[in-house]
């Protein structure tokens, strides 16, 4: 019977310094995720399991590393979470995994379906591919060795959800117990089912390279599709420096996982029909321009459409132009819209708000003022609010002068042309270091809901 691997999500030892995660409502994130992994582990252990739980004083890398040292390949690990957000009505559950890893997702399903039956009162958030989030992965889901996913329980900077993590609890473990074990159950009797007594058999995959079949096959090792090393030599990337990327050696030849190539410009779809990988590198020199601030941008209308629709579909009722607004005032000044058009739905959260910025204040860049009393600036008009994001973002990237008449009531301090590049504003527009990652991997989902990948 495989073991299970808990980690309390939250907090470890950080540069010597310990991390509580999330403080809110006079509690911490690691705190109430420790107690909740504690009444999991004891409710799996009175089942027959094997349950280890991850050290607490260990940072997020460092907690990866230890399972991966310690687990065979018959484990599971599962990462408990809470989620923070600047809009204090955001509640709900949430489980993630791997992108385009069926059997995973139904795995999720499984647990959140337990869990929810047994504590009705949070509202369902479904279950998330990593890729959809604002890295556009998730290391416990990519980084491990054997199956994972990560659970996000609730929010703690939401009073309805911190009540129910705190008066709830054992419900919420015995919910999460209940479906671990099964999943754990169901792993068991497919490995048994197909245990071999020399070595393990994979499934083979045919593949699709740029259109044309490509001479070898993948395999498929417990529902992740794994492509030969042959292959990804051909397509320029170099993977003999990169640790993160798993291997596997089977029948003499050796593997990766293919979904760990999308951080490399590489577009990764399945086809049920075949079954085939369909595999995209075309596309990876066109992506080259998404890198500067300053240029033209590939999606149009419809596209950029599309994509704020999925993310929010009734944005139109009070921002019907906004769209129209961020192509006229980007060309003008010669900006990138597909930035700054990602970079408004990464601060707004797709036109949501919720934060210390209001809708109606038309800032959807998180302006500041200058040398003012007021936090945040606001503007008169939709329009306005996007032309002064689009010369924010040209003070930044661009030495040339203004278009129109100046509306960036900061404009003037910033050191001009300081960052040509989305990822130069790491650590400028934002303190979070990610910052220009986040806006990237946003545009590379534009590319991909458009089918431009």
């Amino acid at each position: 019977m495989g073991r299970i691997f808990l980690s309390a999500g939250q907090g470890g030892i950080e540069q010597t310094v310990q991390n509580s995660g999330i403080i809110s409502g006079g509690t911490t994130a690691t705190q109430e995720m420790i107690w909740v992994r504690d009444l999991v582990a004891a409710e799996l252990r009175s089942r027959g399991l094997t349950v280890y739980s991850v050290p607490d004083d260990l940072n997020p890398v460092a907690r990866i590393d230890w399972i991966n040292h310690h687990c065979h390949t018959t484990d599971v690990a599962i990462e408990l979470e809470t989620g923070l957000s600047v809009n204090p009505d955001q509640r709900g559950v949430g489980i993630f995994h791997i992108t385009d890893n069926a059997e995973r997702k139904q795995d999720a399903q499984l647990i959140l379906t337990s869990l929810l039956r047994r504590v009705p009162a949070f509202p369902n958030r479904g279950i998330i591919a990593d890729a959809e989030t604002s890295l556009g992965y998730l290391r416990f889901c990519r980084w491990l060795v054997i199956p994972s996913l990560l659970v996000e329980i609730g929010y703690l900077t939401n009073s309805q959800d911190r009540i129910l993590i705190q008066m709830q609890r054992r419900a919420i473990a015995i919910g999460l117990a209940e479906g671990i074990a099964t999943w754990v159950y169901q792993d068991q009797m497919k490995s048994t089912s197909t245990l071999s007594t020399f070595t393990p058999v994979y499934a083979e995959i045919g593949i699709n390279l740029n259109g044309h079949t490509y001479p070898e096959t993948g395999i498929l090792i417990k529902g992740n599709a794994y492509l030969p090393i042959d292959l990804v030599d051909c397509l320029g990337i170099h993977l003999s420096q990169t640790e993160r990327i798993r291997r596997v050696k089977y029948r003499q030849i050796v593997y990766i996982k293919a979904i760990d190539l999308k951080p490399f410009g590489i577009s990764i779809r399945w086809d049920n029909r075949q079954p085939t990988l369909m595999i995209n590198s075309r596309y990876r020199a066109d992506l080259q321009p998404m890198k500067a601030i300053m240029g033209r941008g590939y999606a149009q209308y419809n596209h950029l459409s599309i994509f704020l629709k999925s993310h929010h579909s009734t944005y139109m009722y009070r921002f019907p132009e906004i769209i129209k607004l961020y192509l006229e005032e980007a060309a003008i000044e010669g900006v990138n819209h597909e930035v700054a058009f990602c970079q408004m739905c990464l601060e707004t959260d797709f036109l949501r708000f919720g934060g210390i910025v209001k809708a109606k204040d038309n800032n959807f860049a998180g302006l500041a003022t200058v040398g003012g009393t007021a936090e945040i600036a606001t503007f008169s008009s939709p329009r306005m609010g996007v032309r002064a994001h689009i010369q924010h973002l040209k003070a930044y990237a661009s030495r040339e002068p203004l278009v129109q008449v100046k509306v960036d009531p900061r404009f003037d301090v910033i050191t001009r042309g300081i960052a040509p590049s989305i990822a130069d504003l790491s650590g400028r527009w934002s303190d979070d270091l990610q910052y220009g990652h986040r806006i990237s991997t946003l545009i590379q989902r534009l590319y991909q809901t458009a089918g431009l990948l």
